[in-house]
């Protein structure tokens, strides 16, 4: 068998490949003979009909067979044989097929790109700091309670820190917007999710009164037509509710798994527990994100885009499970989700898994068994039964091959920041968890 590789340009290669052609005319004699042991042809008995008519009548079906398994057959000993190693199926076109001939086809693939790595100590990246204070235990007690308020209807007006429910209606020059208008929109004054003119114009205003509030757009609104305009807000009370928070007596704290006769203490005490651990996730995924980024910008190469196709495909079906619209046809999902917009996450993940892996052969990085068992651990100590959750994962390949990626991704974060030079950068602990739920 012959095998020609040719370039065409950056990773995508072809495969000429002829194989014999008494190596062809055997397959699909194979196919012929196979064949006629089942085939029904008038006036002759099953089995029993020359080849010559089997040949006339079948032919070229024993000929698509043949070459279909000599393809399937051939092309792993074409790959060894060139010495590439295909990333993605290939396309197969057959170029000769007529028999008595070599039988020649060509397959199309791309190649995984050659990757050089960088040394590790010139990376560079930063750790966020942030200490746990005594203002941040105070807003989550504050969360807590405002979690379990209650509202009451009052017939008073309206004052800082109630929930009024309202319709209104904007215009800017006198003309409505688009979003500048709503009806049963409950609105908790000084929360800051309205503008904080319109939240201010409601205080003093009891139900059933209808009233004007003049508003200006700020100039960093999102909106970009709204920015820095001046709108007047036609508003219409419909409710007042007085918000009441719950003391910290010992209903509040049983409810918060904390013992009544620890008091407001332990409560705290778990408050500051919850945060460290925040803190902690929060810092670490910062910190591996910003690992990831300087791989990424330290190491240009291009991308197989075979295995960029399969990632889009695999983060579709990621969000349409998250937004659970099963039930889409695949035509429907990828007009709902197209794959522009999934392009660079695509590219970004194939990227570093490329990389990772690159520098997990290159530095004969090994899973870390007692890692393993330790995250179990830790991740099963989050639910109420840990031994049953670290049973159900042990029970499942899958996910347990996911916990080893994981794993093995974090011991070659470790291993990076062991070389790369690491500066600390202080933040408050607000702004650091503000900054993961943006990401």
């Amino acid at each position: 068998m012959e095998v020609e590789l040719q370039s065409p340009g950056g990773l995508q290669r072809v495969l000429r490949v002829s194989v014999p052609a008494d190596r062809y005319d055997k397959a699909v004699d194979k196919r012929l003979r196979q064949i006629g042991t089942r085939a029904r042809i008038p006036g002759f008995r099953p089995g029993k009909a020359p080849m010559k008519v089997i040949a006339q009548q079948y032919g070229d079906q024993a000929r698509a067979d043949a070459i279909s398994e000599l393809v399937r057959e051939t092309w792993p000993e074409a790959v060894q044989q060139a010495e590439v190693n295909p990333a993605g199926q290939p396309s197969f076109e057959v170029d000769d097929e007529t028999q008595g001939t070599d039988l020649v086809y060509r397959a199309s693939f791309e190649v995984y790109p050659e990757i050089e790595l960088k040394a590790l100590d010139s990376l560079a990246v930063e750790r966020p700091v942030a200490e746990v204070t005594e203002a941040d235990i105070d807003r989550l007690v504050e969360n807590l309670r405002q979690s379990r308020k209650s509202k009451e209807t009052v017939a008073r007006a309206a004052a800082e820190g109630d929930a009024v429910r309202i319709d209104f209606e904007g215009r800017i020059d006198g003309e409505t917007f688009e979003g500048g208008s709503g009806e049963n929109q409950e609105v908790e004054i000084g929360a800051g999710r309205f503008l904080p003119e319109l939240e201010n114009g409601l205080v003093g205003h009891a139900a059933g009164e209808t009233f004007d509030v003049p508003v200006t757009f700020p100039d960093d609104y999102q909106a970009e037509d709204l920015k820095g305009k001046q709108a007047t807000f036609s508003v219409t009370m419909k409710e007042v509710n007085e918000v009441t928070l719950p003391e910290i007596d010992a209903e509040f704290l049983e409810a918060h798994s904390v013992d009544p006769e620890a008091g407001v203490d332990g409560l705290r005490a778990k408050c500051r527990e919850a945060l460290e651990r925040e803190q902690k996730k929060a810092s670490r995924n910062q910190l591996k994100a910003a690992v990831m980024d300087r791989l990424l910008e330290a190491h240009q190469f291009d991308v197989p885009q075979a295995m960029a196709a399969d990632e889009i495909g695999r983060l579709r079906e990621e969000t349409v499970a998250r937004f659970q619209a099963a039930g889409l046809s695949d035509e429907q999902k990828k007009q709902m989700i197209p794959d522009e917009l999934l392009q660079p996450q695509a590219q970004r993940r194939v990227s570093l898994g490329l990389l990772l892996g690159e520098l997990i052969r290159a530095h004969s990085i090994e899973l870390d068994q007692q890692r393993l068992d330790a995250t179990l651990e830790e991740l099963a100590a989050e639910y109420e039964e840990p031994e049953k959750v670290k049973q159900h994962y042990r029970s499942q390949p899958q996910m347990m091959q996911g916990l080893r990626a994981m794993v093995i991704e974090e011991q070659v974060v470790d291993h990076i920041l062991a070389s790369a030079t690491v500066t600390d950068k202080s933040m408050p602990l607000e702004e650091l968890l503000n900054q993961r739920q943006g990401g």
